[in-house]
């Protein structure tokens, strides 16, 4: 039996803005850990680890990791294109900021937008959401010409890896949205990208021979255990926790917080710097994607 979702009361904005703080630090904890560790063994570590985690917690909740529901194929592809995304985005925090790959991936909601448009009846695009799609793609091409050349030169594959990130993982909703996953335990959801991603991952990094870990420090452990267990596992099973509880649509409100906290962790922690025209960009982004997810 549904029940009617719950306004946002102060227990779930204490927690979204949590979320969002938490999501916001994974960038930094990446460029961190990747003179140490590869960034394509990293990932795969992150989602071996999590995948183990989640797995465990479906046993402890009773809950069958192998069912007959018709979700394989959809479980597999949202997997392929979660691999892909986060592909994109360790490679891509290689050659980019970890403050401007904070803002190109929170280009996803244009993408999710546009592919549930033509896959989900009810999802169609009105005006004033396609006017926020210019929007934010204007303020992308702002991020896009912030810097001297010389710094252009050195961070466009990063954007360009990190634009991709945001399309891979719109996509990945889509599939999730317009197939048999929509009514699939969100736990399973997400066990099955994780562990395809654990894979495929995993296969890359030895396929390229990037396997080599440096000295391990301190540094490196705190970013490992935070990506694996604080992203991969616990926030993402709070957040689909809260999806059960509140309405998805005011949730998905506060997420847009998420690319500030990375932005402001990149600036305090890494040292990155932030010009007028990159800050106009953020402006830019946020207001089309708000007016993109705007309810009628």
């Amino acid at each position: 039996m549904k029940t009617t979702p719950r306004p946002i009361d102060a227990t779930a904005l204490a927690i979204m803005l949590g979320l969002c703080m938490v999501w916001g630090g994974q960038q930094v904890a990446v460029k961190l850990a990747v003179p140490v560790v590869p960034a394509v063994l990293q990932a795969g570590l992150r989602s071996v680890v999590a995948t183990v985690l989640v797995g465990a917690w479906m046993l402890w909740r009773r809950q069958r990791l192998i069912t007959g529901d018709g979700t394989l194929p959809a479980g597999i592809l949202a997997g392929a294109l979660f691999s892909l995304e986060f592909l994109c985005i360790f490679v891509g925090l290689t050659h980019t900021s970890a403050s401007r790959m904070a803002v190109f991936l929170y280009s996803a909601p244009c993408f999710t937008a546009i592919g549930l448009h033509w896959t989900v009846p009810n999802e169609r695009l009105r005006p004033m959401q396609w006017l926020g799609m210019v929007i934010a793609f204007c303020g992308i091409a702002v991020a896009f010409s912030d810097g001297s050349g010389a710094d252009l030169a050195s961070t466009w594959p990063g954007d360009l890896l990190a634009i991709l990130a945001g399309v891979f993982w719109g996509m990945t909703t889509v599939v999730v949205r317009a197939s048999r996953l929509a009514s699939a335990a969100p736990s399973k959801t997400l066990l099955y990208q994780l562990a395809v991603s654990a894979v495929l991952l995993c296969a890359l990094a030895l396929a390229t021979g990037n396997v080599h870990i440096g000295p391990m420090t301190s540094t490196v452990w705190i970013s490992l255990v935070y990506q694996s267990i604080g992203v991969a596992f616990a926030s993402y099973l709070i957040w689909f926790w809260l999806l059960t509880r509140y309405s998805a649509a005011r949730l998905a409100s506060f997420s847009f917080l998420s690319p500030l906290f990375g932005v402001t962790f990149g600036v305090l922690i890494l040292g990155e710097s932030v010009g007028w025209r990159f800050g106009c960009a953020v402006v830019l982004v946020f207001a089309g994607i708000s007016l993109v997810n705007r309810r009628r």
